[in-house]
């Protein structure tokens, strides 16, 4: 059961607080970005983004398989990391400087280099979390080195959140389109270097085995159906990806609500409010999970969450006050909502070792980002599309339809997701003691000697 140094654990982190300058510029930033500034419908932003995701639905699980088979002199994780970094900056850059040209070139220009940014984030993201459960098999170390990775994930998105107001401040950037531009050239100078030298960090910090343990052959569709006879995993899965669609929503809206419902020009400060509570609280629920179990943990955070944003759907003009109060709740479990369940994923993957004798991060975190992504992907895809179809009209007082569809896309959808996440959740099987008896298991396939089930109890398990 290793432990890792407190540089290691820093190491594995760094990309994590990189890369999130993806998420919010691309879910929060860009979509508002491309539609009122460079030029691309509303509706036609969302449907390129959904299909993207199908896209995704493929290279996830492909690009795991191929980490997981992978044979270097420098590891089967690690070239494909920085590969990854290096293809992502390119594309980056190029969508963060689109040319000044007609609608439907701006729309081909999205489309591209979106569907290039995200092969390549998937070729850095996959393979990268694919290394944290290699690095320790102790139940608790994981919660805490997930805990750190997912707390520089929430500090580098807090970044990004506040990135654009505080370039606009220093360089003084007027707000008109041109000043947009501006901005995101700004941006796309110190995004990229951040996420080389965090991918390099992390890279040359750790070695990987160059021999990892034997795996079949290349069997994409036969190996995702395998996995997903893995129980444990089946209803960790299918809860975070209910969970996150709803979480997704809103992180998708924020800047419409705020500007149509509320007619607040304080977005930026309520995403502060809202990274900073999950930022602060993370280390108490990672101090819990070791106390009341991960489960508990995990659920406590959904219940809070959920509680807490359900009061947002009766909010209007002038309740900044009560927003910010319920976003600094709502926050409190946010942080636990992303690592607590990454610390479990590394428990069903020692779960799927013990069934069939094979280490294969990659394909489960390949189907976990697919999990992810459709998520997002129903947030911008889905909501923009309906807020299309509702009326709305960039820059412009929204008629009352809009502004009821934002409320229900923004507060009831995501609280009614959560509390059907929360029900599959409440069946996950692994306990601290379950993960203990599976290890122990594979340690006597190992030693050659019968090998059981500890979710089965008698129940041998034949190679």
């Amino acid at each position: 059961m290793t432990r890792l140094s407190a540089y290691q654990k820093f190491a594995y982190a760094a990309p994590a607080f990189s890369l999130a300058v993806v998420g919010i510029p691309i879910y929060v930033y860009i979509p508002k970005f491309y539609t009122d500034v460079v030029g691309v419908h509303v509706s036609a932003l969302g449907a390129i983004l959904l299909i993207l995701r199908v896209f995704d639905a493929i290279t996830d699980p492909v690009i795991g398989l191929v980490s997981d088979r992978l044979r270097t002199p420098f590891g089967r994780r690690r070239p494909l990391i920085i590969l990854g970094a290096l293809f992502t900056s390119l594309a980056m850059m190029l969508l963060f400087n689109p040319p000044h040209v007609d609608s439907g070139s701006a729309t081909v220009w999205f489309m591209v280099l979106m569907f290039a940014l995200f092969l390549f984030w998937t070729v850095i993201t996959v393979p990268y979390e694919s290394l944290g459960p290699e690095l320790t098999f102790d139940y608790h170390e994981r919660t805490t080195l997930f805990g750190m990775r997912d707390g520089a994930l929430i500090l580098g998105t807090l970044l990004a959140a506040t990135a654009p107001t505080l370039v606009k401040s220093l360089w003084q950037i007027p707000a008109s389109d041109q000043g947009e531009r501006d901005v995101f050239f700004i941006l796309s100078i110190f995004y990229i270097p951040l996420i080389l030298v965090c991918a390099g960090w992390c890279v040359l910090a750790f070695k990987e085995q160059s021999l990892p343990p034997s795996i079949r052959g290349f069997h994409l569709f036969a190996d995702i159906a395998e996995s997903l006879k893995n129980r444990p995993f089946r209803i960790l899965l299918i809860s975070y990806t209910i969970s996150a669609i709803g979480s997704n929503l809103p992180a998708t809206l924020i800047l419409y609500y705020v500007e149509y419902v509320l007619q607040s020009p304080r977005a930026d400060l309520f995403l502060l409010i809202y990274f900073v509570s999950g930022i602060v609280f993370l280390p108490l629920w990672i101090m819990g999970s070791k106390r009341y179990e991960k489960k508990a943990m995990w659920l406590g955070a959904m219940v809070l969450n959920t509680g807490a944003f359900f009061g947002v759907f009766f909010l209007g003009p002038g309740d900044e006050w009560v927003y910010g109060f319920l976003v600094f709740v709502s926050g409190i479990g946010f942080g636990a909502t992303l690592a607590i369940p990454s610390a479990i994923q590394a428990d069903v993957i020692d779960y799927d070792e013990l069934k069939t004798g094979q280490r294969r991060e990659g394909l489960y975190v390949g189907l976990w980002s697919i999990a992810k992504k459709l998520a997002a992907a129903f947030g911008v895809g889905v909501g923009l599309t309906v807020l299309g179809t509702s009326g709305y009209v960039p820059n412009v007082t929204q008629p009352e339809s809009v502004v009821l569809t934002l409320r229900i896309l923004y507060a009831f959808v995501p609280c009614v997701c959560s509390l059907a996440a929360l029900g599959v959740a409440f069946q996950y099987p692994i306990t601290q003691t379950v993960h203990s008896a599976i290890r122990k298991q594979i340690e006597n396939r190992r030693l050659g000697k019968p090998v059981y089930d500890p979710l089965e109890p008698g129940k041998e398990i034949v190679p």
